[in-house]
């Protein structure tokens, strides 16, 4: 609505209430001159107009003085309507209730101002840190059109921004993100090449009107990264087993050369050559057994999904274990979708680390279990010595037991994790001894 149609009647009525005011002065002075006194016409005229005059004049000046400081704050306003907020006011300094108005308005035009130049600071360093950063960054509105887009956007579809500004999803090859999973994991070539992408959308409001967010992040680089850290890991563990067993082998190798090359053969030579041979068997046959293990390790099968009861489960597997018999705090009965086979390994292995630890110490073992929402949260307690290291203890072949293999808690971690669950161990808070903490989907 246009306001400023109004303007002429609040005017209009200021200036009639003004002529209101003073017209039974008028009138009175105009009869006391033309017919209560004796002045000539001349005298009378020359006062009428005076009297008329000034009763219009200060009519008009009211009405000035009301209407200007009105237009003042009408344009001071306007120019805020229209983004300039360094305009200011006059009279703001009285103490009247019209320097009141004024003084609020120059306090609103400089708070605006502080924010809208915070706003465009802050919109200035939001983009250049989208400018900056490496991942793809693009919004698009409800008709799917490009409204925005980073420099990593423009290098992923090789295009400038001025060339792609406004175009549809679908003629950017894009139009199929906006769409299903919000987050995916996709092999897929853009302009810029192929590689592994990690996709994310979200959705915000811009004006009222619903965007959409998506973010493009490159996962070559970190997938390329990782696999080389876990090519060096193997190398060298590798490396580190096969120097263990291959030295005293080629050591006895080279030992059992020379003594078949003296002449004459000594006494003694048929039991130095079985002892001999019988340790290059003994290395190789560890060596074998390592590998297997290995081998093992790295191809556990997908767990095969069906209904667990838990407390059967535990109670059953438990059982199996005769050394120190663990002690079973009740839990709830609850049912879990697992594959059977492998939680029994993997709770196996979690019950003959505790059991061994507890041994050294004549403690007990304990079992317990608890519904945590939708999870199931398995507690294994020993009262051995605890943990001295545990930044290695999900290493593969890391272990301090004489004879173990280490692979016992990597294998169970990745049979936990193959469930959609977690294992971690810890150095119990409550006494003596450690914890390990089995959470599984219920």
């Amino acid at each position: 609505m246009d306001l400023s149609r109004f303007k002429p009647v609040h005017e209009g009525r200021v200036l009639l209430l003004a002529l209101a005011a003073g017209l039974p002065a008028v009138a009175t002075a105009l009869v006391i001159l033309w017919w209560a006194g004796d002045y000539s016409t001349k005298v009378q005229w020359t006062l009428t107009v005076v009297i008329l005059g000034c009763w219009c004049g200060f009519a008009a000046a009211i009405r000035e003085r009301v209407a200007l400081p009105l237009r003042t704050v009408a344009n001071l306003l306007e120019a805020m309507r229209e983004g300039d907020y360094s305009i200011r006011g006059r009279g703001a300094k009285g103490e009247d209730a019209l320097g009141d108005v004024m003084a609020q308005v120059n306090e609103m035009g400089a708070t605006l101002q502080a924010q809208r130049l915070g706003a465009l600071e802050a919109t200035t360093l939001l983009r250049k840190v989208m400018e900056e950063i490496d991942v793809a960054i693009f919004a698009f509105d409800g008709e799917r059109k490009l409204k925005l887009v980073n420099r990593a956007g423009e290098r992923l579809l090789a295009q400038p921004s001025e060339r792609i500004m406004n175009a549809e999803a679908a003629s950017l090859g894009l139009d199929e993100f906006l769409q299903g999973d919000e987050t995916q994991n996709i092999q897929r070539t853009f302009p810029s090449g192929a590689g592994r992408w990690g996709i994310h959308r979200a959705m915000f409001r811009e004006g009222g009107l619903p965007h959409q967010l998506l973010v493009v992040t490159d996962l070559t680089r970190a997938l390329r990264e990782e696999e080389l850290q876990a090519w060096q890991r193997l190398v060298r563990v590798l490396g580190h087993e096969l120097n263990n067993s291959l030295a005293p082998i080629k050591s006895i190798a080279g030992s059992l050369e020379m003594l078949v090359k003296r002449d004459p053969l000594p006494g003694d030579w048929r039991e130095d050559t079985q002892r001999g041979l019988s340790i290059i068997a003994t290395r190789s046959e560890g060596l074998s057994r390592f590998l297997g293990q290995y081998a093992r390790l790295a191809k556990l099968p997908r767990p095969q999904l069906a209904p667990v009861e838990v407390g059967v489960w535990i109670r059953q597997v438990a059982g199996l274990e005769q050394r120190i018999p663990p002690v079973l705090q009740p839990g709830p009965e609850m049912t879990i979708q697992g594959d059977r086979d492998q939680l029994d390994q993997l709770l196996i292995n979690l019950i003959r680390n505790a059991v061994d630890a507890s041994m050294e110490t004549r403690g007990q073992v304990q079992i317990s279990w608890s519904r945590l929402g939708p999870l199931l949260e398995l507690r294994i307690c020993d009262e051995g010595p605890g943990l001295s290291n545990t930044a290695n203890l999900f290493v593969p072949f890391f272990t301090t037991k004489p004879g173990g293999s280490g692979i016992g808690l990597v294998l169970s971690r990745q049979i936990a994790e193959a469930h959609g669950g977690s294992l971690d161990l810890r150095n119990r808070t409550d006494g003596q001894g450690c914890e390990a903490r089995l959470i599984l989907p219920a």
